[in-house]
C-alpha cells in the first residue's frame, strides 16, 4: 500500500495548484453572486414593475434549472453568439450567476425581516431612502442572513467540482486526470475529498471569525461571554 501513496506524492504540487484554483474561483464567483444577489433583491422590492418582473424571471429561471446545464450554456452556448470565454471565466460567471439567484432570496428575506416601524421612524426623523437602507436596514438584514450567506459560500465551493465537466483543472478535474494516470481510485479521490473538507472548514472558520468581529453582540459567543452579555443587558433594562 505504501508505494501507492508514494506514487501520489509525486502529484502533490498538482493537488496544491488545483486547491488554489478552486479557492480563487470560489471567491471570485462569490463576489459576483453577492453583487447580483443584492441588485436582484433590491429590484424585486422595487416599485417599478419591470424591474420586479426581471428579478423574478432571473430567480425562477436559475433556481429551477440544473447548474451543470447553466455551465454548459455559458461555456459552449455563448460562442455561438460570438462570445467566447475560457473555462476559468466561464466557470466564475456560471457559478456566480447561479448562487446570485439564491442569495437574492436570502437578501430579500433579510430586508423584509426589518420591522416596518423602524423604517417609518427613520423616515419621520428625516432620513433619505438611501440613508435608511444603509444605516437602518442593511446592518440588521446582514446580521439576520449572515449564516445563510456563509452556507451559500460553502455550497459554491463544493459546486466548483462541476467545472471539471468543461476541463477546468480545479480539484475534481485534477483528481480525474491523476486517477486516469495512476488508476489509484481510493487514494486519489480520498485526497480530493480531504482537500474539499479542509477548504470548507477553513472558509467556515474564517466566516465565523468575521461574524464575531463585525456583529455586536457576536453571532456565536462562548457560554461565559453570553452570560456576561445577558447580565449586562438586564442591568441596562433595570
Amino acid at each position: 500500500m505504501s508505494y501507492e501513496w508514494v506514487t501520489l506524492a509525486g502529484y502533490w504540487s498538482d493537488f496544491v495548484r488545483a486547491a488554489w484554483l478552486t479557492l480563487q474561483i470560489t471567491l471570485l464567483a462569490f463576489l459576483l453572486a453577492m453583487l447580483l444577489g443584492l441588485l436582484t433583491a433590491l429590484a424585486s422590492a422595487s416599485r417599478v414593475g419591470l424591474l420586479r418582473a426581471i428579478a423574478r424571471t432571473y430567480i425562477e429561471a436559475i433556481r429551477n434549472t440544473p447548474v451543470l446545464l447553466q455551465i454548459f450554456i455559458v461555456f459552449f452556448g455563448l460562442p455561438s453568439l460570438g462570445i467566447t470565454l475560457n473555462a476559468y471565466t466561464a466557470g466564475v460567471i456560471a457559478l456566480g450567476v447561479n448562487v446570485g439567484a439564491y442569495l437574492a432570496e436570502v437578501f430579500r428575506a433579510g430586508i423584509q425581516s426589518v420591522p416596518r416601524g423602524q423604517l417609518e421612524a427613520a423616515s419621520i426623523l428625516g432620513l433619505e431612502r438611501s440613508q435608511i437602507f444603509i444605516e437602518v436596514v442593511l446592518p440588521q438584514a446582514a446580521r439576520a442572513v449572515y449564516p445563510a450567506i456563509v452556507n451559500n459560500l460553502i455550497q459554491l465551493l463544493l459546486g466548483t467540482s462541476l467545472l471539471s465537466a468543461i476541463a477546468l483543472p480545479e480539484l475534481s478535474g485534477t483528481a480525474t486526470v491523476i486517477n486516469a494516470r495512476t488508476l489509484l481510485y481510493i487514494q486519489t479521490f480520498s485526497i480530493t475529498l480531504i482537500a474539499y473538507l479542509f477548504l470548507s472548514n477553513v472558509l467556515s472558520w474564517l466566516a465565523s471569525q468575521i461574524g464575531v468581529r463585525v456583529f455586536h453582540p457576536p453571532l456565536v459567543m462562548k457560554k461565559r461571554t453570553r452570560r456576561r452579555f445577558l447580565v449586562a443587558r438586564q442591568a441596562d433594562r433595570t
